[in-house]
This record gives C-alpha cells, structure tokens and sequence, in this order.
C-alpha cells in the first residue's frame, strides 16, 4: 500500500532525493508514530502524514506528524531548543513546567501560562506573558517599566476589548513540538532567522484541550501585561476575569502568531 507522506520541497533539500526517495517508498519511514504536534499516534499507510525536519547549529532530526496538525516543513531552531525537542519526542528528561526564560540584561523574567480564550463562540489557544518584575528599556536602569511600549514597537496591539481577536504579527511564531510548547519565536536582526523571544528551559506541557485548538486554529494568541496584571490563575475562568481587567487598565497587549514554520499571517 503507498504511505500517505509528504516531503515538502523544502524538506526534501535538505535531506536530499534519495532519502526522500527511501521515506516515500517506506524504506525509512516509520510504521507508526506519536504525532509531534498533538502526540497523538498515526499511520503513514492510513494517516495524511507529514515530514518535519528540525535544524539546529549542529544536529537535525526528522520529525512525523499528522497532516492535518501541521504541514511538511523545515523548522530552524538553536542548538538548545533542538536538544529540547529531541529529549521531548524520545520521552528522555522530566516533563515541562512553567519555566521561564531570563530577559536579556537580567532585569526580570518572563512567566508563561497557557490557556483556552472564548471569541467569537470559538476556543483560541492562548499564552499569557507577564514578568516577574518592571522591565527596563535597553541601555537604561529605570525605575519606569517599558514592557509593554517595547511590545507596542514590535507590532503588538493595546487591548481593549478582549472579545475581539488579535491581530496577527508577521515574522513572530510559536514553536511547539512532541506536544510541547518550546518558544516564541521573533524575527532575527538585519533578516536573520528567527531568534527566541521567550523559551522554555523545559518544554512546557499544555493540556489536551489547548493542543486541539491550536491543531484546528493553527494560531495562537499571545497576550502581554506589565508585573503584578494578571498573576497565576488556577481556572481559566478566573485568567479571562484578570485578562478583562488588564484591558479595561490599558494594560495588556497582544498578537495572534502561527505555530513555528507554518505559512501565512
């Protein structure tokens, strides 16, 4: 029976034809695999299948996933995150947490919380940033907190009303692999790749729900807030209630962003 898989262009040069060649015809390809997006099981003989290849400094792996979750793609990545993913997808290294990843300068650090927002009648999959304390503008030492204007000139959006859905920023992305959230990425300096904004020290697990939303969306909504707006949440009911007070502050921020590789904002 022909496997149901597809080598993107771009996949197949960087591998090469021939070991696209042996993928197509089942030679290298698995029987079976865990979805590197939803990690749910498929079959490259009964399931749409596609080929992600993960490229680091150094090491790349290839990656399998439902068709449906994510395209055929090459995802660029450091060294660090790559290792992440492969310890992730090889289920080697404890679980996630809500681990979050040091500012440049060290003035703060950035705490991530994943979550479901209802617009529209529909579940978003959401990432709520808040730091841990007032981040300072580049080149100063404060006292006054610019989170918030340095995410405005990166192209975020104030929020107002939290029942409108945010508008999407282009060359920004969430990476997410083996299930797992790994990073949001923005545009690198002079039109380079992309480079962490955020990034996880261990991947962060998020729930079954949140991966079926981001499956079906293929977007995720990143809100921003200065220290002390939002806080650790324990119902999603209660992080809206905050997110809606943040707004109606004029303190929070946000952006829509496809999954790490995937086309179009």
């Amino acid at each position: 029976m022909p496997r149901m898989l597809d080598v993107s262009d771009e996949v197949r040069a960087e591998i090469g034809d021939e070991e696209a060649e042996r993928l197509l015809t089942g030679d290298d390809a698995p029987r079976s695999y865990d979805c590197t997006s939803c990690r749910t099981p498929g079959d490259p003989e009964t399931d749409r299948t596609s080929t992600v290849l993960f490229v680091g400094e150094e090491t790349a792996v290839l990656a399998f996933a439902h068709a449906g979750c994510i395209p055929s793609q090459v995802v660029t990545v450091s060294e660090e995150q790559l290792q992440g993913a492969v310890r992730s997808i090889t289920g080697d290294g404890p679980a996630g947490g809500n681990a979050p990843q040091n500012v440049p300068g060290g003035q703060a650090v950035l705490g991530i919380t994943s979550g479901l927002v209802l617009i529209g009648g529909e579940l978003h999959p959401a990432l709520v940033v808040e730091p841990t304390a007032p981040i300072a503008r580049p080149g100063t030492t404060g006292p006054g907190d610019d989170f918030l204007p340095l995410l405005i000139e990166q192209g975020f959006i104030p929020v107002t009303d939290t029942a409108e859905l945010p508008s999407p920023l282009g060359g920004w992305s969430v990476l997410l692999a083996a299930g797992q959230l790994h990073a949001v990425l923005q545009p690198g300096a002079e039109g380079g790749g992309q480079v962490a904004w955020w990034q996880a020290h261990q991947a962060l697990s998020v729930t079954d729900g949140w991966r079926a939303a981001v499956n079906k969306t293929q977007r995720v909504l990143i809100y921003a807030a200065p220290v002390g707006s939002i806080g650790q949440q324990p119902r999603e009911d209660l992080l809206r209630d905050a997110l809606d007070k943040a707004a109606a502050g004029g303190k929070l921020v946000a952006a829509s962003m496809p999954l790490a590789g995937t086309s179009g904002v």
